[in-house]
């Protein structure tokens, strides 16, 4: 089994997924919550259905439906991402579906901000980020999914994650290989964290575990981008 189909199995099997209130069952190699079977099984089992639903709902918009949605979203993260110069910004090399930021990433590099994309280090591990520009040489890795080759390894202070689906609390249902949610419980600081999908992927609730962790912003570019509430 490859690395990239051993992670998704495990999300979607519940292997990252864990209780509340057992900080002593935390697995030392990730410092994550161990889980609950019972619990994680059930959730597993429902996001599962749920992102094959709305992975195939975007996948069924036309070529056209899916570029107007990625400029709305462009535009949104216009307003939300600051244009200090040479902040690093993590976004994704699009992917069944996904908003497609490649033009926006762009103007952000000819702005003087500074691009990166994510890489899979392995199984268990948080991502890389490596640092982006124009003509990089890229390299296949997880999911055929490229990353920069040659670029430096970089702290972003702001990631736009992809994501299938959210519900009104900010949480992110992704491809269950748990790779955001491992990177950012390790990142101090925090950075500013931008879920980008489609408002088709609204649901009530992603049924959140302990290893979940929210956005700060949802933007889908069909509504007001959502922003989480602090208790």
């Amino acid at each position: 089994m490859s690395n990239q189909q051993y992670d998704e199995d495990a999300g979607e099997h519940g292997l990252f997924a864990s209780p509340p209130c057992l900080m002593h069952d935390i697995d030392p190699a990730s410092g994550m919550i161990m889980p609950d079977a019972a619990q994680a099984r059930d959730v597993a089992r429902w996001r599962k259905g749920e992102r094959e639903r709305l992975i195939a709902a975007r996948l069924a918009l036309s070529p056209r439906d899916r570029e107007l949605h990625s400029e709305r979203v462009a535009r949104d993260l216009d307003a939300l991402v600051p244009r200090a110069r040479h902040l690093i910004v993590s976004l994704y090399w699009p992917f069944r579906g996904e908003p497609d930021l490649r033009p926006w990433m762009e103007r952000a590099y000819a702005a003087g901000l500074r691009p990166a994309l994510p890489e899979v280090a392995g199984k268990g591990k948080p991502l890389l980020f490596r640092a982006w520009a124009p003509g990089a040489r890229l390299e296949r890795g997880v999911w055929n999914i490229p990353y920069p080759a040659d670029g430096d390894l970089v702290a972003p202070a702001v990631i736009i994650a992809p994501l299938v689906g959210f519900d009104r609390a900010c949480y992110r249902l992704g491809y269950g290989g748990g790779f955001f949610d491992r990177t950012l419980f390790n990142l101090r600081p925090r950075p500013l964290v931008i879920g980008v999908g489609h408002e088709s992927g609204a649901v009530a609730t992603i049924y959140p575990q302990p290893h979940d962790i929210p956005m700060d912003w949802i933007v889908t570019g069909n509504s007001a981008p959502q922003r989480r509430h602090f208790p």
